[in-house]
């Protein structure tokens, strides 16, 4: 939750107006944000993925404290930190979130995109068997056969690919589970990250220092403009997070959950025309099942939206 979120805009338990507006458009800026952030990485492809990950970390702990500090809730997060209890859930959420960012950068540094868009698309059917496996939730008949259409789409990538498309598996994975942790951490969706970056600082610095020994680290060979890039991950980052969390508070699910599928296409379509993957037959085929099976989960959720509506 932002600052300007931490202020309700419900009247009579609608959503104003202007607030709808508003989470409309911090949600399509912060997915538009998240699928263009493959140029960004893309850029500092000369480094090692794994310094890079190090430098995410480090600086989104600085500008995590930097935005507390400016809101003063520096005492009040560290005081709810100690009261709540929550450090092992936090730590199981950075550690999911950490091999979250490795996946992706390795992702792109391999020069992958369409399977990190393939990752992205698969997350969605990946938090819906959660919440059948673990929250008990029960599958509509539309959501059985876009749960079909998803393992078809699968098994017919891992034959076009010649292997299980793992990176794109472990991004949907790691994603899906730390959304499911996230709604189990009473903080502030800044509060929660900052508290994952906490739990990653020292291994992040530790990445950093590590690659220091190497020529071709960032601060032995990177340029000025590759510097500031660097210097920017911070706000690459957490900017998204928290316009996210702006919009999460103030439109429904139904509205939000469709915007999601911003990033995936906006990955496909780079890693097909700006950087010239290849994209044959059977890529194409695996691809268009799984976004029948998200045009099926989109198109059933909507319904029950409007049926639970009607209801009321």
């Amino acid at each position: 939750m932002t600052a300007g979120a931490e202020t309700n805009e419900h009247v009579g338990g609608g959503v104003t107006t202007d607030g709808t507006v508003g989470g409309v458009v911090s949600g399509v800026t912060a997915y538009l944000l998240w699928g263009l952030i493959t140029i960004y990485w893309k850029a500092l492809k000369e480094f090692a993925p794994l310094e890079l990950v190090g430098f995410r970390i480090t600086m989104s702990v600085v500008f995590l404290f930097v935005l507390l500090a400016t809101r003063s809730r520096l005492r009040t997060f560290f005081r709810r930190m100690r009261a709540e209890s929550l450090w092992g859930r936090v730590t199981l959420a950075s550690a999911l979130l950490a091999g979250n960012w490795a996946t992706y950068v390795v992702v792109i540094h391999e020069g992958r995109v369409i399977e990190a868009a393939l990752g992205y698309f698969i997350a969605p059917l990946g938090t819906m068997l959660l919440g059948v496996k673990v929250l008990r939730e029960h599958l509509r008949p539309r959501q059985m056969v876009s749960a079909s259409l998803a393992t078809i789409a699968v098994l017919v990538l891992t034959i076009s690919y010649g292997r299980l498309p793992v990176y794109a598996l472990a991004m949907a994975i790691t994603w899906s589970i730390y959304g499911l942790l996230k709604r189990q951490i009473s903080l502030t969706p800044l509060e929660s990250l900052a508290s994952e970056t906490i739990v990653l600082m020292v291994p992040g610095l530790a990445l950093v220092l590590w690659h220091l020994q190497d020529e071709g680290s960032v601060f032995r060979s990177a340029s000025a403009a590759e510097l500031v890039l660097v210097s920017l991950s911070g706000v690459i980052t957490a900017v998204p997070l928290v316009l996210f969390a702006h919009a999460s508070q103030r439109l429904p699910l139904t509205v939000l959950g469709p915007m999601q599928y911003l990033v995936p296409i906006i990955n496909f379509l780079l890693g097909w025309l700006a950087y010239h993957e290849t994209l044959n037959t059977s890529r194409i085929i695996g691809f268009a099942l799984v976004w029948i099976a998200l045009l099926l989960v989109t198109v059933d959720t909507l319904n029950e939206a409007r049926v639970s509506r009607s209801v009321a």
